[in-house]
Order: C-alpha cells, then sequence, then structure tokens
C-alpha cells in the first residue's frame, strides 16, 4: 500500500487541525492504521493507532483527550483530528499501515511521506 499524508499547516495554540492519508489500491481496508511524529533530531513518536475496521483505537498519552484517529475505508482515507494544539506539537506527522492485528505495538510495514504541522502565532 502507498500512502500520502496531507493536510498540515500552520495553526494557532488552542487551535485544531484534521490530518488525513490517502492509501492507495484496494487492499486498504487490511491494515492497521498508526500516526507518527518525528521532530528533527529526535525518535519517532507514536500517536496513535485504529483497527482495521475502525472500531478498536490506540492512543499515547501525550494524545489522549486531544487527538482522535479515525478512518473511512470506503475512501482509502485515514484521520488524525488534533484539537488544543500546542507549540510543541509542531512537527512532521506520518501515517503508517501494518500487517498485524494489534494496535499497541509500534512496528509498521508501510509508511508515507510525512506532512509538517506548525504550531505558533
Amino acid at each position: 500500500v502507498q500512502l500520502q499524508a496531507f493536510g498540515g499547516g500552520l495553526v494557532q495554540p488552542r487551535g485544531s487541525l484534521r490530518l488525513s492519508c490517502a492509501g492507495s489500491g484496494r487492499t486498504f481496508s487490511t491494515y492497521t492504521m498508526g500516526w507518527f511524529r518525528q521532530a528533527p533530531g529526535k525518535d519517532r513518536e507514536f500517536i496513535a493507532a485504529i483497527s482495521r475496521n475502525g472500531g478498536i483505537t490506540y492512543y499515547a498519552d501525550s494524545a489522549k483527550g486531544r487527538f482522535t484517529i479515525s478512518r473511512d475505508n470506503a475512501y482509502n482515507t485515514l484521520y488524525l483530528q488534533m484539537n488544543s494544539l500546542k507549540p510543541e506539537d509542531t512537527t512532521v506527522y506520518y501515517c503508517a499501515a501494518k500487517y498485524s492485528l494489534s494496535t499497541s505495538g509500534v512496528k509498521y510495514d508501510y509508511w508515507g511521506q510525512g506532512t509538517q504541522v506548525t504550531v505558533s502565532s
């Protein structure tokens, strides 16, 4: 599967942004999907994951209560709704797909190109 994240941009603190990740092919619904972010010089950070049918979600502590992951398999699209954004959320966000059914593991098989999110006034 090929993935492309988009929807990033500049947003003010306490603002909201929705990221999207478009997947190619007819097998999108067979993958567990996840969102990650990575700042320059730092390790990749897991944000959230969602099961193949969207029924199970799993969040990093830093994302709970502010971020919501969802998917629409009819449109081969993954989403990340981000609310109450903070300057420290500024970085590049990536979507990823994996064959594993587990939403808690962070080993993924496919990665999309990232989209930059900048939170600044």
